[in-house]
């Protein structure tokens, strides 16, 4: 009879219960991690997006709807928008393309056609521009460019 309860005492420290003695073991509330999920998302998606497009220059400042000499508008990532191009923009653009054009010296073939989601091109028609945007590939025009930045130079 001893070897029985030898063994029996043995089982008892094999087998543990794992259910808690006070209740239920605390567990993570799944509807508190989404919560905490989505703020902290929204919180990196506001942060990330400050500074990447900015109007260092407002528009109508001065009531008149015209943009001052020296104002830059859109966005200040140079990185993205690493290729530059300067002249006086005018309206049109080249069988499709292109809704404006930067008049350059040097004739016709120095245009540079200009399409911008991020900048209203229209208001710098007659103006002397730099502007800084991505090149696009370009079927009739010698260079196409979406703009995102601007900078009033006259």
């Amino acid at each position: 009879m001893e070897k029985t309860e030898t063994v029996s005492k043995q089982e008892d420290q094999i087998i543990h219960n794992f259910e808690s003695k006070k209740g239920k073991a605390m567990r993570p509330n799944v509807a508190v991690i989404l919560i905490l999920a989505v703020l902290i998302g929204l919180g990196i998606g506001f942060f990330a997006s400050r500074g990447r497009t900015t109007n260092q220059g407002s528009i109508s400042e001065n009531g008149t709807g015209s943009v001052a000499k020296g104002s830059v508008y859109g966005s200040n990532d140079l990185s993205t928008f690493k290729d530059s191009a300067t002249g006086k923009l005018e309206k049109g653009g080249i069988e499709g393309e292109g809704q404006f054009h930067l008049v350059r010296p040097g004739g016709d073939s120095q245009n540079v056609y200009l399409t911008s989601s991020l900048v209203d091109l229209s208001l710098f028609v007659g103006k002397k521009i730099k502007v800084n945007g991505q090149t696009q590939t370009a079927k009739k025009a010698g260079w196409l460019m979406d703009v995102g930045r601007v900078e009033v130079l006259e």
